[in-house]
């Protein structure tokens, strides 16, 4: 089986959907499968070789120009590399890989991981469609993509291939009790609603500090509230960190007390994985597919997206019960197997071969055969 990969980019920038498309391909080659990525490149690139795997550059840029572009190169790309399956990751990659399916002779799998943008509907374009969770799932199939095109593989990335395993990292000397999120500085993330929370528990809790570990374009906003005249008045913009990307963010969820995910949608929430494994206590949004991520309540408590005063009440809870905090740090750490690499990549190779599975089928039938259905 040849397998090709479609990202945008392979930058180690903490992007969720790339992270797990590297992860597959590595895992994927150490099957003995024949693997290759297309993407505009990054410092993966290095990790893909070392694996063996072929790294193609294909500029998805969406200007007119450049689509054009893009479209001649894919065509090369699988004129020289002839793949059995394409896995399109990203919407640009879907409808190019799309455009050519006849042509090349291949299967398109395509994954959904954002599913709140409105561009996810063009995933649907390929063969088999794999979500992320069950409430993917079933957003999908509301906007109307057939039942028997989808595959839930629920998403996991422990004990990837991109990074060491979590007893090896070296937990910061973090201010304690802990409060920390590792997210994207965006508004759907909810780093708005946690800063307001982490304001109205400040005072019960003098010695808390929040942690906000990511970059994105709304951080100058969030800035700027932290400096305001309200928050520098108590003192919080000395107990509310911004750290910016963190290329190993373990470190700081080994030693966080409390981790938040206050997202207002979230098709899985990847980063929820690795808080488990820390062994932090968790809350997070009642939303999309958190609740899976979260074994439905047994490992972290839900809260309602939007809504900073119930987020405050429940870190409340947390710092002011220290059984309650260890409960939970230890019920977050449970059950974790499930979330490996490894078994995503199980799942996704189960949907590769059923694709082949039909293709060779298809491919030895005779014409008179298609016809008659004999």
């Amino acid at each position: 089986m040849r397998i090709l990969h479609i990202t945008n980019h392979v930058q180690k920038i903490g992007n969720g959907i790339v992270n797990v498309a590297v992860d597959l391909a590595c895992l994927q080659t150490k099957k003995n499968l024949d693997v290759a990525v297309a993407s505009a490149g990054g410092e993966y690139e290095t990790l893909l070789a070392n694996h063996g795997i072929s790294h193609f550059k294909l500029d998805q840029s969406r200007t007119p120009v450049n689509m054009i572009k893009a479209a001649w190169r894919y065509r090369e790309i699988i004129k020289e590399f002839q793949p059995d399956i394409v896995h399109a990751h990203m919407m640009t990659g879907v409808v190019l890989a799309g455009i050519f399916k006849n042509s090349g002779q291949y299967s398109l799998v395509s994954t959904v991981h954002n599913e709140f943008q409105r561009s996810a509907v063009l995933m649907g374009l390929a063969d088999r469609v794999i979500a992320v969770s069950h409430a993917v799932a079933d957003s999908m199939i509301h906007r109307g993509i057939p039942a028997k095109k989808l595959r839930v593989v629920a998403n996991g990335t422990l004990n990837s291939p991109r990074h060491r395993k979590i007893q090896d990292y070296q937990p910061l000397p973090l201010h304690h009790p802990a409060i920390t999120t590792v997210a994207g500085m965006y508004t759907r993330k909810g780093i708005g609603e946690l800063i307001e929370a982490f304001n109205l528990i400040a005072k019960d809790f003098p010695k808390a500090h929040l942690y906000l570990v990511g970059d994105g374009p709304d951080r100058a906003m969030f800035e700027n509230i932290i400096n305001s005249k309200l928050f520098r008045d108590k003192g919080l913009h000395q107990r509310i960190h911004f750290e910016g990307f963190q290329p190993e963010p373990q470190r700081y969820m080994l030693s966080t007390d409390i981790f938040v995910l206050a997202s207002h949608c979230e098709s899985f929430g990847l980063v929820l994985t690795e808080a488990r494994e820390a062994g932090c206590a968790i809350v997070a949004s009642d939303i999309d597919g958190i609740p899976e991520t979260l074994d439905h309540r047994q490992a972290g408590i839900l809260v309602p997206p939007k809504d900073s005063q119930k987020l405050a009440n429940a870190l409340a809870q947390l710092l002011s019960d220290t059984k309650q905090l260890q409960k939970w740090k230890f019920r977050a750490k449970q059950n974790l197997e499930r979330f490996s690499a490894t078994r995503v990549n199980e799942e996704t190779l189960n949907v590769y071969r059923e694709l082949t599975r039909q293709y060779n089928v298809i491919r030895t039938i005779k014409p008179r055969e298609l016809v008659t259905g004999k």
